[in-house]
């Protein structure tokens, strides 16, 4: 029997990734615990929490410093993946353009 056989990929619906992210935005749950709690890994976790999490409000003029802080924290690190995704995306473009050469 060959390995792809034993492994049959489970899919899962829009409800119970949802449920599954409901776990960390709502219940407090972290990423590992609530992989462990629905029996799925950490990455596609995380995946469906970028997906399905609701997306944080702005902070608004009246806003604390530890809301800014916090704020401009999570607009950093979401620059970076974006940026990350860029450049794997420019070198990806590359290596293409050189193979239809």
């Amino acid at each position: 029997m060959s390995h792809d056989s034993k492994h049959k990929r489970r899919s899962f619906s829009d409800e119970f990734k949802r449920d599954a992210v409901n776990l960390i935005v709502n219940q407090g749950y972290s990423f590992r615990a609530a992989a462990d709690a629905v029996g799925v890994g950490v990455g596609s976790l995380r995946l469906w929490h970028r997906q399905f999490a609701p997306q944080p409000e702005p902070a608004g003029d009246d806003a604390s410093l530890a809301e800014l802080k916090a704020e401009n924290q999570r607009l950093r690190r979401e620059l970076r993946q974006a940026e990350m995704e860029r450049e794997i995306l420019k070198k990806a473009t590359a290596y293409f353009a050189k193979e239809s050469r």
